[in-house]
């Protein structure tokens, strides 16, 4: 659903991703973890179809991203750290609105279904989206995805900032929505998280995947500790 195959990019003559290759499944939730410059958030941005790529290609459901963007837009999602969503709206009128722009129109008590599936309250609905905390905005966005149909999920920084609870909420609609057949490609520093939400992890450093393991093979200290010797 979601490759990367040699996929490069350099800024200035420097290579920031050096042939990268990932392949994640549906159903799979792939953790990326990298120090800050690694290249994390340029391999998104390519799959994203922001930035071009200088050689290789992204592919989204083997559609190159490159060369039919508005075809592979249409299958995918994105879930940044700090989701920009309309402030003066409520979480439902914001999810009317952003999936009505994918193309989708829901009734009311679809729309309510929606966000209720996300775990936000009711009483939340119909408060104008600048009174919710990130955690609140990111299930908003996560019921964006889900309304657009979207088969794969792009998150940068997704549990920044949220509070034990919030992390755990997150982690359990991640992983329902890795069990309905969705691929999620997750750019984190979480590690601790990486091993509970994951279904595999790769470590990033100077635009190379430089390890790649299952999770059920690592726990959480053993993958801190690779962490910091690639580092």
């Amino acid at each position: 659903m979601i490759e990367a195959l040699n996929l490069t990019k350099k800024f200035n003559n420097k290579t920031v991703l050096d042939n990268l290759n990932i392949k994640v499944l549906p159903g799979e939730i792939f953790c990326l973890l990298g120090q800050n410059g690694a290249g994390k958030t340029t391999t998104i941005n390519l799959f994203l179809g922001f930035i071009k790529p200088d050689g290789g290609k992204a592919l989204i459901d083997n559609i190159d991203v490159n060369t039919s963007s508005n075809l592979s837009k249409a299958a995918l999602a994105y879930i940044p750290e700090i989701v920009q969503l309309y402030g003066n709206l409520t979480g439902i009128e914001n999810l009317d609105f952003f999936s009505r722009l994918a193309g989708f129109k829901y009734s009311h008590n679809q729309l309510v279904d929606l966000l209720d599936k996300t775990g936000l309250q009711r009483s939340a609905h119909s408060k104008p989206l600048s009174s919710y905390s990130k955690g609140m905005r990111q299930k908003v966005g996560i019921a964006i995805a889900v309304s657009k149909n979207a088969k794969a999920i792009f998150m940068d920084e997704p549990t920044s900032g949220l509070d034990p609870k919030a992390t755990a909420e997150f982690t359990a609609i991640c992983k329902e929505l890795a069990a309905s057949g969705k691929s999620i490609f997750m750019a984190t520093h979480d590690i601790f998280n990486a091993v509970n939400v994951g279904t595999r992890i790769g470590i990033m450093r100077e635009g190379n995947l430089v390890h790649h393991t299952n999770t059920q093979n690592v726990d959480a200290n053993e993958l801190q500790e690779l962490y910091l010797k690639t580092i």
